[in-house]
């Protein structure tokens, strides 16, 4: 069953990882999607949002490596994809792909990342 996408859409405390760095992150994360949902036609605002995203798949990407994580394959076959959708949008960003966005960042934190709390 899906998570309600919050709105206003920003980062709660439903969303802890109980990891400070990957929570702040996702904090950021949550803001940038924000961002390009208000301005839409910014390029850079989007450029942003991907760099961000790469930046915090690659730290959490080698936590779970360095853990020996047992479900890294598929977090890092969900972050490759989202990557991939992500850096084919332009500006404007239409509708749709904000909202998909929007989305993909809360049911990944709550079925991807909830399952490694405890276990990096």
């Amino acid at each position: 069953m899906p998570f309600t996408v919050p709105e206003p859409y920003c980062w709660d405390d439903s969303f802890m990882t109980f990891y400070d760095q990957v929570d702040n992150e996702h904090k950021g994360l949550f803001q940038i999607i924000f961002d390009v949902a208000i301005n839409p036609i910014c390029s850079e605002t989007l450029k942003k949002c991907l760099d961000l995203m790469v930046a915090h798949f690659t730290y959490e990407q080698g936590v779970m490596i360095r853990a020996n994580y047992h479900g890294f394959p598929a977090h890092k076959a969900a972050h490759d994809e989202f990557i991939g959708k992500l850096s084919r949008l332009t500006a404007p960003v239409n509708i749709d792909d904000v909202d998909f966005c929007k989305d993909w960042l809360v049911q990944h934190v709550k079925n991807f990342d909830f399952d490694y709390r405890g276990k990096l």
